[in-house]
């Protein structure tokens, strides 16, 4: 009998870590960059500069995947609805906040155009507008 009952109780141990490790992983900031089929130099150089941003300031988040970033064109089939979920106007760095799997805030860096021909100050607001998201998980 406390044969059965071990074997029980490491089945149902085995079969819930799916789960839990899931539902932990729901946590995230995710970081995307949305643009259209007709891509500018400066609309590449957004991408370009977020990526550099991202990939310099929070490796371990990303690999640990509290961060994601995500190139999406929102153009292609399936992807429209992301211009009426974040009134998408124009090619945007919008970095949204996930808790158990559902968005909870999301913002739109209107400033990445402003600071486009300053390289520096572009990766310090792109850093911390993510460091303020981080923050919150």
């Amino acid at each position: 009998m406390k044969k059965i009952m071990l074997c029980v109780s490491v089945l149902s141990i085995i079969c819930f870590l799916p789960i839990l490790s899931f539902t932990q992983n729901s946590d995230k900031v995710i970081a995307y960059y949305f643009h259209g089929n007709f891509r500018c130099p400066a609309c590449y150089r957004i991408e370009q500069y977020s990526r550099e941003a991202i990939e310099s300031n929070f490796k371990e988040e990303l690999k640990s995947g509290k961060l994601v970033f995500k190139v999406i064109n929102v153009e292609k089939r399936g992807n429209q609805h992301f211009i009426k979920d974040y009134q998408l106007y124009t090619k945007s760095l919008v970095i949204s906040l996930v808790k158990d799997g559902k968005e909870i805030k999301y913002k739109n860096l209107t400033k990445v155009w402003e600071y486009l021909r300053n390289k520096q100050k572009f990766y310090n607001y792109v850093k911390d507008e993510i460091e303020k998201f981080l923050g919150e998980l």
